[in-house]
């Protein structure tokens, strides 16, 4: 089985947003703090479409789903 690892970088790409790191920080300064009430999906930042992928990357526990866990600890500090 192959052990996939991915960036910060590669998941704002994922997502379809600049994912050069001066692009991710002001996206994280301009998000943060994200309430803890809020699941990191049902943030009113994403389209439908990233809501989507991150929910599912999250519940099946999928290969994006570490660098995601980061997103959100990032958005909550």
């Amino acid at each position: 089985m192959e052990l996939s690892t991915h960036s910060l970088s590669n998941l704002f790409a994922q997502l379809g947003l600049p994912s050069d790191e001066a692009s991710i920080e002001r996206f994280i300064a301009s998000h943060s703090p994200l309430p803890e009430n809020i699941a990191l999906a049902d943030a009113s930042f994403w389209t439908p479409a990233q809501a989507a992928f991150l929910r599912e990357e999250i519940s099946d526990d999928a290969d994006w789903a570490e660098i995601v866990d980061q997103l959100n600890l990032s958005l909550r500090s």
